[in-house]
């Protein structure tokens, strides 16, 4: 862990390297916003801040620097919005909603710098303000053997049907592992066949991955279509092999999801929960009781497996991604199948330690290794109610991030 002085040292000589934006307009205008997110890029920074009343700030190694001489004052702002967003922004963020979508900057016609971009109003100087926040994507997601995705895992991630969902807290890193996913599937010998995607906001593209037997085409909710439950339908008349749903968080969109699965499709999704037994209680909880125990044991016939994953501080700075995973098998599902919907969620945590990885073998392995310290091994693998868990990981997160910079 680098020591108070080290970590002032270390940023006094980044902002010494970076400097400031030496392009720096009396004004910023519309035709400087492309322009400064491909300086902020060129500095290899993570995240760019735009907020109202503060000089732009950009990240770099977990560590913050202004690269503006000039504070943004709501003009400037504006003017951000209507270049990353549209017109409306302002209307938007005054009804009380924070604005997530994706961003992209094309320099010449072969090459594209992509960001996810979230707009939240804000208190600034006793006035409502504005921070813009622009995070750098990669242009390739990550493969799965970068990941260190387990073998047991990549030899499961593709059945000919059914649903597979990927889950953990916010931030977690489940967008990457879907992404990683993809990208195998797009690059195996056989192709992925037709692959849609519905996703707010996309954050990976595709469009570089060479797959000659694979044809992605990617929907961000609500820009092109108005839901992940919307998108399901949609996808359903386009004849695909492969469904990507963004989020399902809701019984119209499990449903879909399941209807889609049970219908000779390859579904993925994303749920917010953490653990395989836990994700099965949210999903049967969804539905409601007149209809649960049909529902559940529709969905419960399309599920083939379930993977969280905990993105935590590794040993001497940066992440590493620990999972716990149970595939559904004919034998799992069976199991399941012959008992009450009230009962499967103490039956799954059983069948997870016969069958599966769980996140205690994981983070012990990783412990052992030298890869966590032992009070990340304690968070992973303390027995908390989902609440307390999401909050532990937070804080394990929040930690990491101080103990980068």
């Amino acid at each position: 862990m680098d020591t108070g002085q080290s970590v002032i040292d270390k940023a006094e000589a980044l902002a010494a390297k970076i400097g400031t934006w030496p392009n720096e307009p009396m004004r910023l205008g519309e035709e400087h916003i492309e322009d400064l997110l491909l300086w902020c890029v060129a500095q290899n920074a993570s995240d760019t801040t735009l907020q109202t009343d503060r000089p732009v700030y950009i990240e770099v190694d977990g560590i913050l620097f202004p690269v503006t001489r000039r504070y943004l004052d709501s003009a400037d702002i504006a003017n951000a919005l209507e270049k990353i967003y549209g017109p409306d922004a302002l209307a938007k963020l005054a009804s009380g909603r924070d604005l997530d979508l994706s961003f992209e900057v094309r320099p010449d016609r072969n090459t594209r710098r992509r960001f996810r971009v979230n707009i939240t109003a804000i208190l600034s100087k006793g006035r409502d303000s504005v921070q813009i926040t622009l995070r750098t994507l990669p242009n390739l997601p990550p493969t799965l053997q970068e990941l260190n995705v387990e073998k047991k895992l990549v030899e499961n991630w593709a059945p000919r049907q059914g649903l597979i969902l990927v889950t953990g807290p916010t931030g977690s890193g489940k967008t990457t592992l879907l992404a990683a996913g993809c990208r195998m599937l797009i690059e195996r010998e056989q192709g992925c066949g037709k692959m849609l995607t519905y996703e707010a906001p996309i954050e990976y593209v595709y469009d570089a991955i060479v797959g000659p037997r694979s044809l992605v085409a990617q929907s961000e909710i609500p820009r092109h279509l108005p839901s992940f439950a919307a998108g399901i339908r949609n996808a359903l008349r386009r004849k695909p092999n492969i469904v990507l749903v963004g989020e399902a968080r809701d019984r119209e969109t499990v449903s879909a999801a399941v209807e889609a699965g049970q219908t000779g499709h390859l579904v993925f999704s994303t749920v917010h929960t953490i653990g395989v037994a836990a994700t099965v209680r949210r999903m049967v909880s969804v539905f409601d009781p007149v209809e649960r125990t049909e529902r559940a044991y529709a969905m419960m016939e399309t599920l083939r497996m379930i993977v969280t994953q905990a993105l935590v501080p590794r040993v001497g700075g940066g992440r590493i991604g620990l999972r716990e995973f149970l595939v559904f098998d004919e034998r799992v599902r069976e199991k399941l199948l012959d008992l009450p919907v009230e009962k499967w969620t103490g039956e799954t945590r059983r069948l997870l330690f016969k069958y599966g990885q769980t996140m205690e073998d994981t983070a012990g392995k990783a412990y052992k290794d030298g890869l966590i310290d032992r009070r990340t091994l304690i968070f992973l693998t303390k027995g908390f109610s989902d609440e307390e868990q999401e909050a532990a990981f937070e804080e394990i997160e929040r930690d990491g991030a101080a103990d980068e910079t």
